[in-house]
């Protein structure tokens, strides 16, 4: 197996807003990214995977060698030590999902003009699920870059409710528990009606991070998600209902702070579900063989 590292300009911008009214305006941040090839003549289909709140884990891992052992190439994205950040399970703010976006398509630019690589497709892991599902909006695609030929979120967060509902033509395959208490079910399948080509797999009596060997463990700072969503307008102005109709902007990093800590949404479970585990690492491998493979 080849192992590549290679830096590439990205940004951070904090919110989906930024992205949409000035990215322009936003930092730019050097990314770190690790590319696994097989040793075998290419191109291959490529995944850019994307970690979780807590970074990558070793469930993240057992997926990746899985691909790289069915012949696609993984280029793993580093949002989080590329800023200096370990986690943001209690916060949710210092590296988000909008940031890992220009991530992930700064990523797949660089990747597309590597004449070994061919198919791109995107995956990630609870935040980096968030990259992989949101990733297919069209919107983001027009300011962002070229669509992934294929995405496969696991137990993405699925709060965003865009007024512009366009979205990407490429397969998109859900990975999910029903006992989720972080990024809840019941959001993902509210989405579901909007998305052109979208499957959801859903696993019985599992937990967040069901593709892991964990232990039933409860991380009581985690910033969970209930019934509440977020509100796109076609302005790319965000804002999220509160109480009794009041609406509440959420484009900065003061609003969301100020929105974690009225609503006090903490506490969640992680737990490992052998039976899950074994049908997603085999599902989410034969999807991507399917869409990106040779």
């Amino acid at each position: 197996m080849i192992r590549e590292t290679i830096w590439h300009t990205s940004a951070s911008p904090f919110e989906i807003h930024h992205i949409l009214t000035g990215l322009e305006k936003c930092p730019e941040t050097m990314i770190e990214t690790e590319l696994f090839l097989p040793q075998s003549e290419g191109p291959f289909g490529c995944v850019v995977a994307l970690h979780g709140s807590k970074g990558w884990a070793n469930h993240h891992q057992d997926h990746i060698d899985g691909w790289l052992d069915a012949g696609l190439a993984v280029c793993k994205v580093n949002s989080f030590t590329s800023r200096e950040i370990d986690s943001t399970v209690d916060d949710q703010l210092s590296v988000t999902h909008a940031m890992m976006l220009v991530d992930a398509f700064s990523t797949r630019s660089a990747l597309a003009q590597d004449p070994r690589i061919d198919k791109i497709a995107i995956a990630g892991w609870s935040l980096g699920g968030t990259v992989a599902l949101y990733s297919a909006w069209s919107p983001i695609i027009e300011i962002l870059g070229a669509p992934f030929d294929a995405h496969v979120p696991f137990y993405p967060a699925a709060h965003i409710r865009p007024d512009i509902q366009k979205w990407s033509d490429s397969p998109i395959l859900i990975l999910h528990g029903d006992a989720d208490d972080w990024t809840p079910l019941h959001l993902v399948e509210a989405l579901m009606p909007q998305l052109p080509d979208a499957t959801l797999q859903v696993y019985p009596e599992a937990h967040h991070s069901f593709d892991s060997e964990k232990e039933l463990t409860l991380l009581p700072k985690a910033v969970r998600l209930r019934k509440r969503t977020a509100r796109i307008d076609k302005n790319g102005y965000m804002s999220g209902e509160l109480f009794l109709g009041i609406r509440w902007p959420l484009n900065e990093r003061w609003q969301r702070r100020w929105v974690i800590r009225i609503l006090r949404n903490r506490g969640a479970h992680v737990e490992g579900n052998p039976a899950a585990r074994a049908d997603s690492l085999e599902r989410a491998k034969r999807f991507l063989i399917d869409t990106i493979g040779d």
